[in-house]
């Protein structure tokens, strides 16, 4: 059974923070009961940084990165390879790889990994675009750093077999230090690092398989 409100205001905000990942409403009243004794300036500080949030960040037009200009700063700094290019499932994972400071190339964030169960077709993330980036002549090579997992590898195929028109580009996929199953984003930063450092062509994972 719900709570009662005495305040519509109160169950307004429980309801909103009730929306957030891993958060029901016994925790989100929590939240708010915070809230309300903290000094004021906190919470406006918190609500104005939320609504900064959504009306100033954007996604970068040449990665899908999260950015506050058309570029992120990582596609705009000339010191990066741009001859590299580390495909990733989301912004999470660009953030995890970035951390190893393994990689100095640039990055493509598909937003989601092919799973047809979920309804997620190679449409509905940013697979095109990649290989627009990749068909302007100045990629030479693709690391496929997704999830070890049924959709990351699924994805991985169908990205490999799109770019099968550009034989001049190398496919690399990270090393097995990822175990199966794992997402990027969970991957500590050592294992993250080694497998960014030891990554294999994608098409010797085929050979292994015979």
């Amino acid at each position: 059974m719900e709570e009662e409100f005495a305040s519509s205001l109160l169950e307004t905000a429980v309801r909103e923070f009730a929306k957030l990942p891993g958060v029901g409403r016994k925790t989100a009243l929590r939240h708010v009961l915070y809230l309300l004794k903290q000094d004021e300036q906190e919470s406006v500080g918190l609500g104005e940084a939320i609504i900064r949030l959504r009306k100033e960040i954007c996604y970068c037009r040449t990665c899908h990165n999260i950015s506050e200009h058309e570029q992120c700063p990582i596609c705009s700094d000339p010191r990066r390879d741009r001859s590299t290019v580390c495909v990733v499932e989301n912004v999470k994972d660009v953030m995890s790889i970035e951390n190893t400071r393994q990689h100095q190339g640039l990055y493509h964030v598909l937003g989601g990994l092919i799973s047809p169960m979920d309804g997620v077709g190679p449409q509905d993330i940013e697979i095109d675009s990649l290989v627009e980036r990749v068909a302007s002549g100045d990629i030479r090579e693709v690391i496929l750093a997704l999830s070890a997992t049924m959709e990351g590898d699924t994805t991985n195929f169908y990205i490999y077999r799109r770019l099968a028109a550009y034989p001049e580009v190398r496919i690399t996929m990270l090393a097995r230090g990822v175990s199966v199953g794992n997402e990027i984003e969970y991957t500590d930063e050592l294992t993250l690092g080694r497998s960014i450092q030891n990554r294999t062509l994608f098409s010797d994972s085929f050979a292994k398989e015979d």
